[in-house]
């Protein structure tokens, strides 16, 4: 056969492989739970199956990606809070806000959650030149709809100004993580009185973390713990801290360093479990090497007690420790909520798009009610492989999906939500096929020729 004739049809083959398999998983992708949900969201049909059962109401919060503009049909246009029932149907669901983040159950209640919002306002509605955020905290009945204001406040520009998460500290005051000026505070709801405020910039220079001032701490956690303290969660530090309100950073407790990736890369939504549960100790989303850690208080260092990942878990933003045992965990960029239990092994799962946290109600708020993994004598939690999908546990290493860390997280950022890893590479190996193609046919054709001729053959002619 003709050399260029095969060359042909292997590149051919290439793209007719790839164009399949791209189109495929767009034409299957079919409707998420949430988006399923949201069909329901102004009909009476909410009993309709979305997920398998499970104990308890699962509230999950996603974060939408508007990179095309706002609501509008790009590949992640809206955000949602969506609330399954125990038998798996859809109880609540609520898309009328930019963002949703962090969401905690109402303590003395059974379906009451508040949760924390961005609303991203235009030019005329922040009353000046620029764009701006409206961050809040509502509080709403899942079973009968009710929303109920708690809090709010106005940031500029919208990326790296909203507010990801909010705790309460005791009836009228909440905890707030200002990501927009690098601070913790504490604001009385009834006064709207700040009553205390820790400044990232009292305890680290701006040289550390991200690009100062723009994104310097990506301060994206706060809790707070039984004995007062607060944990924060400075993500571009790749650093948990502790807050004395009296005394203010805790420097011996600090988990993570700088830049070393080793312990926390850019993380999320990390948990305490306190002494009493068999602590301390904190369960973390290692986003950006794509696993569930867990570090305990060993004297006065922490050290690596478990961690968890699988193929597709990609840039984890939020893990829950459950009171049996098991780990909730929310798998932003491989668009799920999944449920594993003490073995490693999936037990419950809803494909939700881009989600960002998860909680199931009556579980106490986040890991409160979960005690550290138990651990082997290597100091590896004893799991097991997730259910044969090449899932990690213990040691040091990262899984095949965490590779590339926050080069894949970032193109996966942008990307339709039905477009997973093979998506992925198959839209690569059709660009790079249909470049070389050309490329090649330029070659071949009689200006190709011409321009890689040697110089005394062009003379010639």
């Amino acid at each position: 056969m003709d050399t260029r004739r095969f060359v042909r049809l292997c590149v051919m083959a290439v793209v007719v492989l790839s164009v399949t398999t791209i189109g495929y998983g767009y034409m299957t992708a079919g409707t998420t739970a949430a988006a399923g949900a949201g069909e329901q969201a102004d009909g009476a049909a909410t009993n309709q199956q979305a997920v398998e059962p499970r104990d308890n109401i699962t509230v999950v919060a996603t974060d939408s990606n508007t990179w095309l503009g706002e609501k509008s049909d790009g590949p992640r246009a809206n955000a949602e809070l969506i609330a399954f029932a125990p038998n798996g149907s859809v109880l609540y669901y609520n898309d009328s806000h930019t963002r949703y983040w962090d969401v905690d159950p109402v303590p003395e209640t059974q379906a009451t959650v508040e949760y924390v919002y961005a609303q991203h306002l235009n030019e005329s509605q922040c009353g000046g030149e620029t764009v701006c955020t409206r961050n809040g905290v509502e509080r709403v009945n899942l079973t009968t709809g009710a929303v109920e204001q708690v809090y709010s406040g106005i940031t500029p520009g919208k990326h790296s100004t909203r507010w990801h998460d909010v705790d309460r500290l005791d009836e009228d005051s909440l905890v707030v993580a200002d990501i927009a000026e690098d601070r913790v505070y504490v604001v009385n709801t009834t006064t709207n009185l700040i009553e205390w405020e820790w400044e990232a910039r009292s305890d680290f220079t701006p040289d550390s973390g991200g690009p100062f001032p723009e994104d310097w701490t990506h301060l994206n956690d706060v809790e707070v713990l039984d004995d007062g303290r607060i944990m924060v969660s400075l993500r571009n530090h790749d650093q948990v801290v502790f807050l004395d309100r009296e005394t203010g950073l805790q420097e011996n407790w600090t988990l993570g360093t700088d830049d070393d990736h080793s312990v926390l890369y850019e993380q999320h939504n990390p948990d305490y479990m306190p002494e009493a549960n068999g602590g301390p100790a904190v369960l973390v989303a290692d986003s950006e090497r794509n696993r569930i850690v867990e570090y305990t208080r060993d004297g006065d260092s922490w050290s690596k007690n478990w961690q968890w990942s699988d193929d597709r878990l990609q840039w984890p933003r939020d893990a829950d420790r459950l009171p049996n045992g098991h780990t909730l965990i929310t798998d932003s960029n491989g668009n799920r909520v999944f449920e594993i239990d003490e073995n490693g092994e999936k037990v419950w799962s809803a494909d939700i798009a881009f989600p960002y946290e998860a909680e199931r109600l009556g579980t106490g708020d986040e890991s409160t009610g979960g005690s550290p993994m138990d651990s082997n004598e290597s100091g590896n939690a004893s799991a097991g492989t997730g259910g044969g999908e090449n899932a990690e546990t213990g040691g040091d290493g990262e899984s095949s999906s965490g590779l590339v860390g926050p080069q894949l997280n970032a193109v996966m950022y942008v990307l339709p939500v039905w477009m997973g890893i093979p998506h992925l590479l198959a839209l690569v190996a059709l660009c790079l096929t249909l470049v070389g193609w050309v490329a090649l046919e330029w070659r071949w054709s009689k200006y190709g020729v011409a321009f890689h001729a040697p110089v005394s053959l062009r003379s010639k002619r």
